[in-house]
């Protein structure tokens, strides 16, 4: 009997999901808008629908009769992708929990009503008095819907706030910001898998940026160099608050911060893999765990297998921003080709255009 999968956006990044879903015996219906991205010519069917369009999709959906919906990487993906899952009884999560983990301010709210330790934080639009708002700096300016490090400021003082929420206003599809305390310490991200509301943990992340203004991730390190004992309040903090978004199926991604007397802050958490390779690649390669089948077998309703399909090792990602990062990589392939995992991207058209995490040079994958 045919096995139809449902998957949203057709970039680089939903790659390795169109590929391990035809692995695994399903036919693969791929949405996005058309923009001759790889996942267009990967997917057994294409149809060129952006993925905002829900409705459209799910009359499509109803008419192929899929056994799930999936994304990876994409929190707008996610909108519709549960949208699309509650409309047909599929696995997925309740409107609440897409609601609560797709907007910042209202996961703010949900983690200061349940205990959970995040940032205090105000929500502001064009009409706010900025100057009624009491603030402890250094503060963090935000959408409080977009991902990718997009529309991201760090501010000292005062000066420049307004054109730093204005900036920040515009990258958000509901026109609002977030002004935040600023969370000391090292940013970690943390990844799990859900089933029936059942969190398992998969593994920490050691995040590395290009620091302030905008954050921008520059390469990932799997295992994070954390104590064990740190690790284990890391899985029940995460575990709580993944109780408190009421995600129970499928990925979360989780971003933290640990401080230097070990408290931790959490960011943010997403109802879904972490991009930026970390989900697709690092977590199987640092586990040796097939997250990416995991993601697939929970959307079609089964519980994920914990199997391992390779040995462990400890992996880095490393983004190319500029011309001695694509040299970088050259030296390595040249001298080093054992370190070298994998290229994952490169779009050499960005060289000098990198302004977040959307339009990076490359990525690839070392032995760490």
């Amino acid at each position: 009997m045919e096995k139809h999968l449902a998957i949203i956006g057709a970039s680089y990044l939903q790659l390795p999901l169109i590929e391990k879903a035809k692995e695994m015996g399903y036919i693969t219906h791929v949405f996005a808008w058309a923009a001759n991205d790889v996942g267009e010519k990967a997917a057994d069917h294409f149809y060129p629908i952006s993925i905002i369009e829900k409705e459209q999709i799910l009359d499509k959906c109803k008419e192929i009769g899929i056994c799930g919906i999936c994304s990876i990487a994409s929190d707008v993906a996610m909108v519709t992708v549960n949208y699309v899952a509650n409309a047909l009884n599929l696995s997925g999560n309740s409107p609440e929990a897409t609601y609560k983990s797709t907007n910042k301010h209202a996961m703010r709210l949900a983690f200061e009503k349940r205990g959970d330790p995040s940032p205090k934080s105000y929500l502001v639009d064009s009409q706010t008095d900025l100057s009624t708002l009491v603030m402890d700096y250094p503060i963090i300016v935000k959408p409080t819907d977009r991902s990718g490090s997009r529309g991201i400021y760090k501010l000292y003082n005062s000066n420049g706030l307004k054109e730093a929420v204005s900036k920040a206003i515009d990258e958000s599809f509901e026109k609002k910001a977030l002004i935040e305390e600023f969370a000391e310490g090292q940013e970690y991200s943390v990844e799990f898998i859900s089933y029936k509301g059942i969190h398992h943990f998969l593994q920490l992340t050691h995040k590395y940026t290009t620091g302030e203004p905008h954050f921008i991730e520059t390469g990932h390190l799997e295992p994070a160099p954390v104590e064990a004992d740190t690790v284990e309040r890391v899985k029940q903090i995460v575990s709580h608050a993944l109780d408190t978004l009421e995600i129970k199926n499928g990925a979360s991604h989780s971003e933290l911060k640990i401080d230097s007397n070990g408290n931790i802050k959490l960011i943010e958490i997403g109802g879904r893999m972490g991009g930026d390779c970390i989900g697709s690649d690092l977590v199987r390669y640092s586990t040796g765990y097939d997250f990416v089948r995991m993601v697939i077998d929970v959307a079609c309703g089964s519980e994920p297998v914990f199997e391992k399909v390779c040995e462990p090792c400890a992996v880095k990602s490393l983004f190319m921003f500029t011309q001695e990062d694509v040299d970088e990589y050259e030296r390595m392939k040249r001298e080093e080709p054992e370190k070298i995992i994998k290229l994952v991207s490169y779009f050499p058209e960005n060289l000098g255009h990198v302004t977040d995490s959307s339009n990076r040079v490359g990525c690839y994958i070392v032995k760490a």
